[in-house]
């Protein structure tokens, strides 16, 4: 999924899929695998006046392969526990170049409980590392990304999503001027069909509002560095079986200010497996 701060035609969490947060409370610890891959050609862009206009665009791809473990603690009841390692990978052609390699790390903690046999509401929060394999790809800042989670479930459909923040540390280049990224509020939600047992189509909206830079050493934010969009997609669940499930989505900008349009495609493939790594009392 791409979660890394600020960046043009880059929601956070945008990669999500429905049931995303349809977590359970006392449970046996179980392990789940994800890889989340997305293309994105934006040809277009945003100008300041949120007027479109065509260039200055970039095919990029983006991977995520995340690991995750869920436990309970039988002292503390009706509370769902979860830890998740991240590592992202990237891809971007623009302008006749082309660059690739793996991307900051993220990991960290989430809690959550179920208010009834329908519902989930909890908070995740994941720090991201400010390295990189490539300079390019490298943010040189630390990040914490931090956010609500919902999931209400009916008997035909499904409703599910985030709400939260992205806040950088500041930014230091040996010889340069100190800045600091403008947090980044960001929310995606889910709205699905159950179609059938296996099959469950539905639609996404994502937003994000992000502040602009802010150059520490002239004490002034940077011209048109503050941004905002929001896309709107529909995609569809394979629920092959109970361990395995396959989700594609199409999404597009459908508003913006100063971003690289969405022109996206997602794909994500979870694998749930069980077998603790951890004991928990």
């Amino acid at each position: 999924m791409r979660v890394s701060c600020a960046k043009a035609a880059d929601i956070t969490f945008a990669v999500i899929g429905p049931h995303e947060y349809d977590l359970p409370v006392d449970f046996k610890p179980f392990n789940v695998f994800v890889q989340y891959g997305d293309g994105n050609a934006a040809t277009f862009h945003y100008d300041g006046q949120g007027a479109r206009h065509s260039g200055q665009g970039a095919h990029t791809w983006s991977g995520m392969s995340k690991y995750v473990h869920f436990w309970t603690f039988k002292s503390i009841p009706k509370i769902g526990f979860a830890y998740e390692v991240i590592q992202t990978e990237s891809y971007q052609l623009a302008n006749g170049t082309n660059f690739g390699g793996l991307g900051p790390t993220i990991s960290g903690p989430a809690v959550w409980f179920k208010p009834n046999a329908h519902s989930t509401f909890g908070i995740q929060t994941f720090m991201q590392t400010p390295s990189a394999t490539r300079d390019r790809l490298n943010p040189n800042y630390w990040s914490n990304l931090s956010s609500f989670m919902f999931d209400y479930e009916w008997k035909h459909f499904g409703f599910d999503g985030d709400l939260g923040a992205v806040v950088a540390s500041t930014l230091h280049n040996k010889g340069q001027h100190s800045y600091h990224p403008g947090t980044a509020f960001h929310s995606n939600l889910r709205f699905s069909w159950k179609a059938s047992p296996h099959w469950e189509p539905f639609f996404g909206l994502d937003w994000q509002n992000n502040a602009g830079l802010r150059d520490n050493t002239l004490r002034h934010y940077v011209a048109n560095t503050s941004s905002r969009e929001v896309a709107l997609g529909v995609g569809l669940m394979w629920n092959i079986n109970s361990a395995w499930n396959i989700t594609a989505r199409y999404s597009h900008s459908v508003e913006g200010r100063n971003i690289a349009e969405t022109n996206a495609y997602y794909l994500k493939l979870a694998y749930l497996f069980q077998g603790a790594i951890f004991s928990h009392y």
